[in-house]
């Protein structure tokens, strides 16, 4: 067996960077694999992949590969259900639930005359949200009857899997949120995602500062728990600190993002990254 990691990709952000300095800093072989240049045989694995790390920021292509590569026998990081299950973010909600792990109040409507009823009866504000997308993208808090009208309205006329209407509660807590890097059985690193004051949405690249999280017991506990939800193996987990319901966790994320972790921690989540996968290969 090759002790060669394959690292999939479908673009090369500066985690993925990351990880090739870690690989060459440490000896570990990886090779990186573009995944939109990929045409696979679905009959017989010749190419012989073993290991895969996948790193593919597309849901769709992040899932179709990991099923061909499972299929021909490779273990990949992280697995299918995981893949599917925290991608997205209802399939998510109902694992926490269902485990009695805590996450924000939410409802599903499934047209948009449904979605305009439930907010009239359970009041504003509302986030909204896709079921599957990332960075923050056509997430919206809801106000009032009008703007909840105007951004549902614009949706009708998108791609069906945007007519799952997701609506989220604003949940009150500080301006800032928790993102926790989850290897193995343990959480490596934390950080706070504090907001610019101005946009209440706490990504970074939208203008949010990050600073060190102290990981206390009951922050690695519930982070372990959430992963185990998705049956992940490397997954970041987003949480936040609900003035009624202390930490609540509202999203699990497959391919996390890490840099500002390591920026801001100095821990080496790409090298942890990367010995977990070579310890597989054992």
């Amino acid at each position: 067996m090759t002790s060669t990691i394959t690292v999939l990709y479908d673009t090369i952000r500066l985690e993925e960077k990351l990880l090739i300095e870690a690989a060459k800093k440490n000896d570990i072989q990886i090779e990186m694999v573009d995944c939109k240049k990929l045409f696979i045989n679905l009959n017989e694995n010749i190419q012989e992949f073993e290991t895969v790390l996948q790193r593919c920021v597309s849901y769709y292509r992040n899932i179709h590969s990991t099923a061909t590569f499972e299929g021909l026998g490779a273990r990949v990081i992280n697995c299918l259900n995981t893949g599917l299950l925290a991608g997205n973010k209802l399939f998510t909600h109902m694992l926490l639930q269902k485990a009695g792990i805590p996450t924000p109040e939410a409802t599903i409507a499934f047209s948009k005359e449904s979605a305009i009823e439930s907010l009239e009866k359970n009041g504003y504000p509302k986030i909204i949200k896709p079921t599957v997308g990332s960075w923050g993208r056509m997430v919206s808090k809801l106000n009032d009857r009008d703007s909840a009208e105007g951004v549902i309205e614009s949706r009708e006329t998108m791609h069906p899997a945007y007519q799952m209407y997701f609506l989220e509660e604003f949940v009150q807590r500080p301006p800032r949120d928790i993102r926790a890097i989850v290897i193995g059985d343990k959480v490596s690193a934390a950080i706070y995602r504090n907001t610019d004051g101005v946009n209440w949405k706490t990504n970074t690249h939208l203008g949010g500062s990050a600073e060190t999280c102290e990981i206390s017991n009951e922050l690695e506990d519930i982070c372990i728990k959430a992963k185990n939800t998705v049956q992940g193996e490397i997954v970041g987990v987003d949480l936040m600190e609900s003035n009624d319901k202390g930490l609540v966790v509202h999203e699990i994320n497959n391919t996390t993002e890490f840099r500002n972790v390591v920026r801001v921690t100095g821990v080496d989540i790409p090298t942890q990254m990367l010995d977990y996968a070579k310890n597989l290969v054992k």
